[in-house]
């Protein structure tokens, strides 16, 4: 008997991730979970450069701005604990000194416009539909940074709101990037903070704006939330905050994405790097013996190999 249902998932694209592609991942935390493996393995990718975006606004905010290059002034900075903050990125970025994070900030989106330029995959996680409005401006934020609730408008993204940013957010990046392959997924990171109808209202309408957007578009969509909601429905694959999936969960969604979306050759080279990585992890009871020393040699002979065929993985 088969005591579990199991999502059946499809490639949908030729456009397979390898070695040679080029990844952008941005989104909801469950994109750095993504993009944690994505390093581990040594692909080429880079994770959330305006740290941890929860909805679809902040995603096309960073990304207007990023491609029409739309530099920071310090105008448009917050001063709140003490730190110089940006509405539009996440507190990883703030900084005690406004001038460091203005040079950040826009060194940033320098970097950026040059690297999404040659970008093979974009990966998308929407998290959150909920979002906030900062009454001095009237503008939806990426990031409150502590700022006392009362100086916000908290509110729900329509469909049709996310729809059309959305299609905004891929008209961006099709302006200067015709070929990426953009991947769309929900994070299963449970927003309870909004409360418990809440978060699965905004879970809805964005799972809503998606599909209608990929069934009218070339673009895909990964189940992740439906994965961790219909397969791993235990609380024993959450963290003990039972709102994050715990690592045994991420490796699985991260299983079933590789086996749908990365290339048969790219899986072989993956074992060879989790065979360094995980030799560099070992740790000797006598670092000193033979035994070790030759370890060491082996293990050498195998990054020089994988440097040879891919001259950007260091480890």
């Amino acid at each position: 008997m088969n005591f579990r249902t199991q999502i059946p998932i499809f490639k949908q694209s030729d456009n397979l991730i390898d070695y040679h592609s080029n990844l952008l991942l941005l989104g909801s935390c469950f994109s750095e979970n993504i993009g944690e493996k994505l390093s581990y393995f040594k692909f080429q990718s880079q994770i959330n450069p305006y740290g941890i975006l929860f909805h679809p606004k902040a995603i096309e905010t960073f990304l207007d701005r990023m491609i029409n290059q739309k530099f920071y002034s310090e105008e448009e900075l917050v001063f709140q604990n003490e730190q110089y903050h940006c509405l539009d990125a996440h507190s990883s970025l703030s900084s005690t000194n406004k001038e460091d994070l203005l040079n950040n900030l826009n060194s940033i989106l320098t970097s950026t416009f040059e690297q999404i330029k040659s970008t093979t995959h974009i990966v998308l996680t929407l998290g959150t539909a909920w979002v906030y409005e900062y009454n001095n401006t009237e503008k939806i934020v990426a990031n409150c940074h502590k700022i006392p609730q009362r100086e916000f408008n908290k509110r729900l993204l329509s469909v049709d709101e996310i729809i059309g940013s959305l299609f905004n957010i891929e008209q961006q990046i099709r302006s200067i990037n015709s070929k990426a392959q953009l991947i769309y997924t929900v994070s299963p990171v449970r927003h309870i903070k909004d409360g418990f109808v809440q978060n699965q209202q905004s879970k809805a309408h964005l799972l809503t704006a998606i599909h209608q957007v990929t069934n009218s578009t070339n673009e895909c969509y990964f189940p992740s939330y439906e994965i961790m909601m219909d397969e791993l429905r235990d609380y024993r694959f959450y963290k003990e905050d039972m709102i994050h999936p715990n690592l045994v969960a991420v490796n699985y969604i991260w299983e079933r994405f590789a086996g749908v979306w990365i290339s048969k050759s790219a899986l072989d080279t993956m074992k060879d790097v989790e065979v360094v990585q995980k030799g560099l992890a070992h740790k000797p009871f006598n670092p000193n013996s033979e035994q070790y020393l030759k370890f060491v040699e082996q293990l050498e002979v195998k990054k020089k190999r994988l440097r040879e065929k891919y001259p950007f993985i260091f480890f």
